[in-house]
């Protein structure tokens, strides 16, 4: 079977001209990655961007991501309130800071290396809360900028987000984010935003300190 290509499925849902103006949410794991995707999509839809990574540690971490999302979100506004970009305005939604889901969600999975199991369970995890939170807010679409990152599955991101948007109203939005030279304009686009770019994923086991990794994970399961 041959692969999807999830870019050119996300530009022909673009060519149609009924798709532009309505509403998307958008799961964003930090604003490095979700820099590119916020400069393209919002001349299509009106963005509400949803910053749900129960799987990032420790707490100040996720308070720095965080700030600095909000901080590329005022930014892009003002642009575009300024005329300097063409689009939507941009709007954000913050969920709890809940990292004993993630460790629960975790358990069992704590050997399995970075790029496999635990990982596609995590995307589950933020995903599930992201088309929960698109279809009690009444949006159009629901999608994740994680597919920018060369290190995240786009095949399983996309399988995931249409196997949780089936039977509701909720449409999924596929994408590639990385192609195109996505990935390259999210580098350029951090460096001229000042943004804050993390050296690992978000986890715990991300940090390369399994010793370390599975003695927190054994205390926040306590």
């Amino acid at each position: 079977m041959n692969k999807r290509n999830y870019q050119k499925e996300l530009e022909k849902i673009l060519e149609d001209p009924a798709v532009h103006g309505k509403t998307l949410l958008l799961h964003s794991c930090c604003a490095p990655c979700s820099s590119y995707v916020l400069e393209y999509l919002s001349r299509y839809f009106a963005i509400t961007v949803f910053y749900y990574n129960p799987n990032i540690s420790p707490a100040e971490e996720y308070e720095t991501r965080k700030a600095e999302q909000k901080r590329l979100i005022a930014a892009y506004n003002q642009e575009i309130n300024e005329g300097k970009k063409t689009g939507y305005p941009i709007s954000v939604l913050e969920a709890k800071y809940d990292p004993e889901t993630f460790y629960e969600m975790a358990k069992g999975y704590e050997q399995v290396p970075e790029g496999g199991e635990r990982c596609f369970r995590c995307y589950r995890l933020r995903l599930s809360e992201t088309v929960k939170k698109a279809k009690e807010g009444g949006f159009s679409y629901a999608s994740t900028t994680l597919t920018i990152s060369p290190l995240k599955n786009a095949q399983k991101l996309n399988e995931i987000g249409e196997e949780l948007c089936e039977g509701l109203d909720v449409s999924w939005l596929p994408g590639d984010f990385k192609k195109k030279e996505g990935y390259k304009r999210s580098i350029e686009l951090s460096h001229e935003y000042g943004l804050y770019r993390q050296n690992y994923c978000g986890c715990i086991f991300s940090r390369g300190k399994s010793d370390e990794a599975l003695q927190h994970f054994g205390n926040a399961l306590k």
